[in-house]
C-alpha cells in the first residue's frame, strides 16, 4: 500500500463506514479506501474520532431536531467515542509494546555488532582479499576463455578448411576415378577394336598371301609351261632353220611356219611378262598388308602404354591424398 494517503480521504472513508452503521476501524477504513498503511490510517482515524465529538455537538445545535432525538444521538455518539478511544488505546498499547520489543532487539543487535566488529572487520578484510583473488582468478579465467574461444574459432576455421579440402579431394578423386574408368573403358574398347582390326588385317593379309601364293604357283606353272613352249619353239625354230638351209624349196612354207612360231614366241614372252607383273603386284599387296599389320601393332602398344601411364598417375594421386590425410590428422 502507498504511504501518505490524504487526511480528507481517510475522514471521508470513516464517514462512509459510519454511515453504513458500522464502527470505523483501521481495517474497515483501509478496505473502504483500497489503500493506505495501517499506521497512517490509524493516526488519522484517531484524529477523526477526536473531531467526531465536536462535529456531533455542532449537529445537536442544528435547528429542526427534537430535543430528545438530539440528546439520544449525543449519548450514542459519546458512547461510541468512548469505545473508539478504548479501542485506539488498546491499539496504541499494542503498537507501543511492538516498538519496545523492536528497540530491545535493536539494542541486542547493536551490542552484538559492537562485540563482533573486530571479527567483522577481519572477515571483511578476508572477504575483500578473497574477492580480489576471485576477481583476479575470474580475469585470468576470462582471458583463458577468450584464448580458448579464439583457438576454438581457429580450429573451427581449420576444420572447415580441411573439410572443404577433403570434399575437393574427394570430388577430384571421383573425377579422376571416373576419368580412369572412362579411359580404361576407352582403352579396352580401343584394344578390342585394335585386336579385331589386327585380326581382320592379319586374316586379310593371310588370305592375300595365300591367294598370292596360289596365284604365284599358277603363274610359276604358266611360266614353266611358257618356258617349255618357248624351248619347244626354239627347238622347233632350230629344226626349221636347219630345214630351211637343207630345203630351200620349202622356204615359203618354212617362212610361214617361222612367222607362226615367232608369233607363238611373242605370245609366250607376253604371257611371261604378264605373269611377272602379276607377281610384282602380289608382292606389293603383301608388303602393304605387312605395313598395315605393323601399324596396328604399334597402335596397340601405344594404347597399352597410355593405360600404364594412367595407372601410374592414379597411384601418385593416391599417395598424395594419403600424405595430406596424415598431415591433417
Amino acid at each position: 500500500m502507498a504511504v501518505g494517503v490524504p487526511e480528507n480521504e481517510v475522514f471521508a472513508a470513516a464517514d462512509a463506514v459510519l454511515a453504513r452503521g458500522e464502527r470505523p476501524t483501521v481495517e474497515r477504513v483501509r478496505l473502504e479506501l483500497g489503500r493506505g498503511s495501517p499506521a497512517r490510517v490509524g493516526a488519522l482515524l484517531d484524529q477523526w474520532w477526536e473531531q467526531l465529538a465536536g462535529r456531533l455537538r455542532g449537529e445537536t445545535r442544528l435547528p429542526g431536531l427534537p430535543a430528545e432525538v438530539a440528546q439520544a444521538f449525543v449519548a450514542i455518539w459519546q458512547q461510541a467515542t468512548l469505545m473508539a478511544q478504548g479501542v485506539a488505546e488498546k491499539a496504541l498499547d499494542a503498537q507501543r509494546q511492538v516498538l519496545v520489543e523492536e528497540r530491545e532487539a535493536l539494542g541486542a543487535l547493536e551490542a552484538l555488532a559492537r562485540l563482533d566488529v573486530a571479527q567483522a572487520r577481519q572477515l571483511t578484510s578476508e572477504a575483500v582479499t578473497a574477492r580480489q583473488r576471485s576477481e583476479t582468478r575470474l580475469a585470468d579465467l576470462q582471458q583463458l576463455l577468450t584464448q580458448c574461444q579464439a583457438q576454438i574459432d581457429d580450429l573451427r576455421g581449420q576444420r572447415d578448411e580441411l573439410q572443404t579440402q577433403r570434399d575437393d579431394a574427394r570430388q577430384q578423386l571421383a573425377e579422376i576415378r571416373q576419368q580412369l574408368h572412362d579411359s580404361r573403358e576407352q582403352a579396352e574398347q580401343a584394344r578390342l577394336e585394335q585386336q579385331r582390326y589386327t585380326r581382320d588385317v592379319e586374316d586379310r593379309a593371310y588370305r592375300e598371301i595365300d591367294r598370292a601364293r596360289e596365284e604365284s604357283k599358277g603363274l610359276s606353272a604358266q611360266l614353266k609351261d611358257s618356258q617349255g613352249q618357248l624351248q619347244g619353239v626354239q627347238q622347233t625354230l632350230g629344226v626349221a632353220q636347219k630345214a630351211l638351209v637343207e630345203a630351200c624349196e620349202q622356204r615359203s612354207a618354212a617362212q610361214t611356219q617361222s612367222e607362226a612360231l615367232a608369233e607363238q614366241r611373242d605370245q609366250a614372252r607376253l604371257t611371261a611378262q604378264q605373269a611377272g607383273e602379276q607377281r610384282q603386284a602380289l608382292q606389293d599387296r603383301l608388303q602393304r598388308a605387312e605395313q598395315e599389320l605393323g601399324e596396328a601393332q604399334r597402335c596397340a602398344a601405344a594404347q597399352e602404354a597410355r593405360a600404364q601411364t594412367l595407372d601410374v598417375q592414379l597411384g601418385q594421386l593416391r599417395d598424395t591424398l594419403q600424405q595430406k590425410r596424415r598431415k591433417h590428422s
